[in-house]
């Protein structure tokens, strides 16, 4: 497990906190605790255990949020790897836990590798003439180019912990049962020091995000198997074979399965942001506004890249780790089982009728939750490189052999000593 020193820590949050790095939109000036690199100006110098434990409090309390009910757990549930605990698309929050969110929960595990994002990532292999594409970040979109860059936004999302602003927030930690805490982590005076108070808040948030034992453990049945520890059955390496198979599942080009070079475990995912033409979720209140569209890169939560139409539809390719633990997928929630899943990454072109809603002309609609002209933005890489009528990529069986796999991927698998 990684270990951080406190030199080490305050290093990296240097470098979260460099201008470059914050991506606020134009049209929104960056919070104030984003502009500059940080200044030791705390008197007493925190430990990592100390952060780490002020984050875990703030995590699971409900006083930060409007309605007094809500926690960053209520929607990133420690049983459920920090995904969301129930089957609902998008969550509910706000004054009265009401208000529906526009995106699924994603989980909180095995983000601490994820890059700072870039239009033009490179793999770090020497080879430079291979563009990844846009890469990167956190949220959907990727907006988010660090942890406590992230925590703010559901402090302060009107449809999630519903904060008016960062005053707000700063009011309820100064004044609620953390108050005390907060105040031992980072000084008597922290609260006199609002842009500091709101900047350690969110770094508390961030170093409890680092836990390796929360939120990087890697004890799954399949990091035994690459440990030599315990053997794959006959279901779960067919999985395995098919899920890395370029010409079935090619689940490996994205949610990547091998260790690495270096020796680093695989995060089952590049961190990529792609467009696979996911189905409109006509559930999300959201929704039924027929001009709205959630474009991901492009918009509307992000506003940097608005005018790249080539981006629009893109979502963040999320780690399948602990997947078996979620009731909803993708970025709208639309799917809710990975029997759905698989079906529609290898049926999307061969059956679009399965999936999509027809025309007023009876033909299939397909790509529904994009404006038209954008088609050319989904991705048509393996398996989606099929026709209609084609047979599909995988096969039932094959299928019920990938999803047998994936369940290998979640964490607390317990080997038996022999």
């Amino acid at each position: 497990m990684m270990k951080l020193t406190l030199s080490l820590l305050f290093a990296s949050l240097l470098a979260a906190c460099q201008p470059q790095h914050a991506s606020a939109p134009a049209d929104k000036p960056a919070p104030a605790y984003l502009k500059g690199a940080y200044a030791p100006t705390l008197k007493r110098q925190p430990s990592v255990a100390e952060m780490t434990a002020m984050g875990r409090a703030m995590f699971f309390e409900p006083s930060l949020s409007v309605s007094g009910k809500m926690s960053c757990a209520s929607c990133h549930s420690p049983e459920h790897a920090y995904g969301p605990p129930n089957g609902l698309a998008v969550q509910l929050g706000g004054p009265e836990l009401k208000d529906a969110g526009t995106r699924a929960a994603p989980s909180l595990r095995y983000l601490q590798n994820a890059p700072a994002f870039t239009e033009h990532f490179h793999d770090d292999d020497g080879d430079d003439s291979v563009d990844a594409g846009p890469t990167g970040g956190r949220n959907w979109d990727g907006r988010a180019q660090s942890g406590h860059e992230q925590a703010l936004t559901p402090l302060l999302a009107a449809h999630e912990m519903g904060n008016r602003d960062t005053a707000t927030v700063l009011a309820k930690l100064k004044q609620g049962p953390l108050a005390a805490q907060f105040r031992q982590t980072y000084g008597n005076d922290i609260f006199d020091q609002p842009d500091e108070a709101l900047r350690w808040a969110l770094m508390s948030l961030e170093v409890f995000q680092e836990s390796p034992t929360d939120f990087y453990p890697y004890t799954s049945k399949y990091d035994g198997f690459l440990r030599k520890q315990v053997q794959l059955n006959a279901q779960e390496l067919r999985g395995l074979a098919l899920f890395n198979d370029e010409t079935k599942g090619n689940c490996a080009s994205c949610h990547i399965s091998r260790i690495s070079d270096g020796g680093a475990f695989p995060q089952f995912t590049d961190y990529g942001l792609i467009n696979i033409g996911v189905p409109r979720n006509g559930k999300l209140p959201v929704n039924a506004d027929p001009s709205y569209f959630d474009m991901g890169l492009c918009g509307p939560d992000r506003t940097d890249l608005k005018d790249h139409k080539e981006y629009c539809g893109a979502f963040k390719t999320p780690t399948l780790r602990n997947i078996a633990l979620r009731k909803v997928f993708f970025h709208n929630g639309s799917f809710t089982s990975l029997e759905q899943v698989l079906r529609f990454y290898v049926q999307r072109d061969t059956a679009p009728q399965k999936w999509y809603p027809k025309n007023p002309d009876g033909s299939v609609h397909k790509f529904d939750d994009l404006p038209p002209g954008l088609e050319a933005n989904v991705n048509v890489e393996a398996p989606f490189d099929r026709q209609k009528g084609q047979a599909p990529a995988l096969n039932e069986k094959e299928i019920a052999d990938v999803i047998a796999f994936l369940k290998t991927l979640t964490d607390g698998y317990v080997i038996k000593k022999s």
